[in-house]
């Protein structure tokens, strides 16, 4: 009996059929937060903590603004036009920026779920 050569020996691979669409029992993401299924419940989970997240930024940047204020009223007790300046014109630029920022990023982070939920 003669042996074969190993490269020549065929070899058949058998798989799945491949498939350019999707089929209909494929879930998509936002099918899956609808029915509120465990994958679901992870995405909207996962919005929740970066939001908090970026809420608790905000809030820390917030408490070292204005935080250190009634201290530092308190030490100068003569400079009563200079608090006037600082709470009527100093705060303001940091506090809207500061809420422009969280607003930004507040968005950006439901423009990245619905990203991931539409599969772009």
């Amino acid at each position: 009996m003669p042996q074969q050569d190993p490269a020549e020996r065929r070899v058949v691979v058998t798989g799945p059929p491949r498939r350019t669409r999707r089929t209909s029992g494929y879930y998509r993401p936002r099918t899956e937060i609808d029915e509120q299924t465990t994958l679901g419940h992870t995405y909207v989970r996962s919005l929740m903590r970066t939001q908090l997240r970026a809420a608790l930024t905000v809030f820390a940047v917030l408490v070292l603004l204005v935080g250190p204020l009634p201290l530092l009223f308190a030490a100068m007790p003569d400079a009563r036009r200079l608090e006037w300046a600082v709470l009527g014109f100093g705060l303001y630029a940091p506090l809207v920026l500061l809420a422009r920022w969280y607003v930004r990023r507040a968005e950006r982070n439901e423009r990245d779920l619905v990203r991931l939920v539409e599969d772009r």
